[in-house]
């Protein structure tokens, strides 16, 4: 729709990154309010952000105006900064070796959206003119639809909220814990890769000759790999340990980078792209239990907010930026760049989960990610 609306092709793609901004801004205030107003109040709050970025971009496309189509975007950024923290609250509501599996669960959620998403878009496409205000205005009805089930959420409340007085470490004293550092760096590292191939790898195989179907079907077994695993992630995290398992999803985000590597045949395309899915959900749920792992209740709202504000930032601002500088240079049939990333990833992640004794810092993770950009 940013090409239908913009003026100028350059900005066809504002739309979305005012979505990743107004997902990324809107973590912390999200945070703040569930830990002074519980979960469900924020939720609900959330939902109605969530009808009202439906609407607003709705109204942009039928009257034509890019810039309330992009205001539209925003807010739903906005609302997707509380939908993303619903993990953490099937975290919360679990205890010891539940906490994984809580959280598998509502990863399973992204299969599903990944199934029905595309086909609700297809399904009210032409429902009104002109083409793609009804899919808007379905996004606009799906939060409402939400609204009763999230009523009758029942989640542990926090120690401060229970007893008005403790509020835990300050966050500062939290960011500098290695483990908290190591969970959040994971999951910088597994998102922004995961984005990276993603966006890559189908322009590439258009580049290749192999059309937009079969880029298509690469993304849909992508997809499928990203969400399916949910379905026994905890339980291998029960078994094995979490470290082991989210090292071993960097590990397969590197043999993404391998693979994509080897070759240009269609197989190469497919195979990268689906050990890139099941890696992603490896890592990030790892990462997620681990961070789960680093506060109390009554820090828990800072301590996640500041985990999804990095990781929205980074994933949805600093390394776009990196990847459309790597794209230029590298050119965008390129999928090198994306593999040694995820090669690198594997290496930090490795290091880190198997020697927590080793001095670290966000920062330098980052850096070192960054540098083979």
């Amino acid at each position: 729709m940013g090409l239908q609306l913009a003026s100028n092709p350059a900005w066809a793609t504002f739309p979305v990154s005012l979505f990743g901004l107004g997902l990324a801004f809107g973590t912390l205030p999200a945070a703040a309010m569930m830990r002074r107003w519980g979960r469900r109040a924020g939720y609900v709050l959330g939902a109605l952000k969530g009808i009202l970025g439906g609407a607003v971009a709705a109204l942009g496309i039928f009257s034509g105006s890019f810039k309330v189509f992009c205001l539209g975007t925003f807010i739903a950024g906005l609302y997707s900064s509380y939908v993303q923290s619903y993990r953490f609250a099937a975290a919360d509501a679990a205890e010891g070796e539940m906490k994984t599996r809580a959280i598998s669960r509502v990863m399973v959620g992204g299969l599903i959206g990944a199934i029905v998403g595309p086909q609700l878009v297809i399904w009210t496409r032409d429902a009104l003119p002109p083409p793609f205000v009804g899919s808007f205005l379905s996004q606009a009805i799906l939060p409402m639809i939400a609204i009763p089930v999230l009523l009758m959420l029942r989640t542990p409340r926090a120690e401060q909220a229970a007893q008005g007085i403790d509020t835990g470490r300050p966050l500062l004293e939290i960011l500098r814990m290695p483990r908290y550092i190591l969970a959040v760096a994971t999951g910088v590292v597994s998102y922004g890769v995961m984005a990276f191939v993603m966006t890559a790898a189908p322009v590439a195989m258009v580049k290749q000759g192999y059309g937009v179907d079969n880029a298509a079907l690469g993304i849909q077994w992508h997809l499928l790999a990203m969400f399916g695993p949910s379905f026994f992630t905890g339980r291998l995290m029960a078994r094995f340990g979490k470290e082991r398992v989210t090292a071993f999803g960097l590990v397969l985000l590197a043999g993404s980078g391998a693979v994509a590597l080897s070759g240009a045949a269609l197989s190469n395309f497919w195979g990268s792209l689906a050990l890139l899915g099941v890696g992603w959900n490896f890592s990030f749920i790892g990462a997620t239990a681990m961070v789960t792992d680093c506060h109390t209740p009554a820090e828990r709202g800072k301590a996640q907010g500041a985990n999804d504000f990095r990781l929205r930032g980074d994933s949805h601002c600093v390394l776009p930026c990196r990847i459309g500088d790597a794209q230029r240079r590298l050119g965008r049939d390129q999928l090198g760049h994306p593999a040694r990333a995820g090669a690198h990833a594997g290496a930090i992640g490795l290091a880190g989960v198997t020697s927590e004794s080793r001095p670290l810092t966000l920062s330098s993770l980052e850096r070192s990610l960054i540098s083979c950009i």
